[in-house]
């Protein structure tokens, strides 16, 4: 196939590096010249430019900018497409997208891989990212099921995981799991540097080992990245920290009651619970 990329960082770029061993013939847009001729030189397309108009005779184009672009981007790629080209997504929010390109554009797939790094840039991309990563598939009621096919093809050729949903419940499954640990790492980060200190915030920085790594790794990612999940997911991402914030008050109660027993019941009930998140 003749697959196209919007957007040439480390979700397109890896992306690329996949589908071009498979035999696809891989195009790539970026907004910078410099990152167009970086992506021909790793191999991860085949050819690249900043004019959108390279994508005019794409089978299908994975849209692979920031959630605030996706969009606009896709309101000024259509101008070149054919109406069989299929359009899909890799936004980490799904509603607010599908709600406005879907009356833009039959066939359009929301989707979203569960995969990356704390890297980010063309230099990021890597082979076999997606390999037995989640990737969810947000088609809509009007979305040609040859459409949704034809993504869940190549989705499936990275490796990955399909899962179905509607694009709200995409959205209020990853604010727990992916946009809530963002702002949680955010502030435990933020708290430990309120230390008034000097001498002990200097000690915890040198003792600090693999809780604090593990605990804090996605609080000190993109910025960017984390403003767009709370601007683009704001209900979702509001519900949970509320939730999440019941939850520290009620961990300070027992602590300040020191009642010991019933903080150990709900240690016990999360390391129970943990497996079923992450094995």
């Amino acid at each position: 196939m003749k697959i196209g990329i919007l957007g040439l960082g480390l979700i397109g770029g890896s992306l690329g590096f996949d589908l071009r061993s498979q035999g696809h013939d891989v195009l790539g847009v970026s907004r910078r010249e410099s990152t167009c001729q970086k992506a021909i030189a790793l191999g991860s397309v085949d050819r690249a430019s900043v004019d959108l108009s390279l994508l005019a005779t794409a089978d299908i184009v994975f849209i692979c900018t920031p959630i605030a672009l996706i969009v606009p981007q896709i309101q000024q790629l259509i101008e070149h497409l054919s109406g069989a080209t299929i359009i899909t997504d890799v936004g980490s929010v799904k509603a607010p997208i599908v709600n406005a390109i879907a009356p833009l554009w039959e066939n359009f797939v929301g989707g979203h891989p569960m995969a990356g790094t704390a890297d980010s840039g063309i230099e990021a991309a890597q082979r076999n990212l997606f390999v037995d990563r989640p990737y969810v598939l947000t088609p809509t009621n009007t979305t040609p099921p040859q459409a949704t096919a034809v993504v869940e093809e190549i989705v499936r050729s990275l490796g990955s995981k399909i899962y179905h949903c509607q694009p709200e419940q995409h959205d209020r499954a990853v604010s727990w799991i992916s946009h809530l640990p963002v702002m949680v790492s955010a502030s435990l980060i933020a708290a430990c540097m309120g230390e008034t200190d000097p001498a002990v915030l200097q000690l915890a920085q040198n003792l600090a080992s693999s809780g604090f790594r593990d605990t804090s790794r996605v609080g000190g990612g993109n910025p960017e990245l984390g403003v767009m999940m709370a601007q683009f997911n704001q209900q979702g991402l509001l519900s949970s920290l509320q939730q999440y914030r019941h939850q520290l008050d009620e961990v300070i109660h027992l602590i300040e009651q020191e009642n010991w027993t019933a903080l150990e019941t709900k240690l016990q009930s999360t390391q129970k619970a943990r497996p079923g998140f992450v094995e």
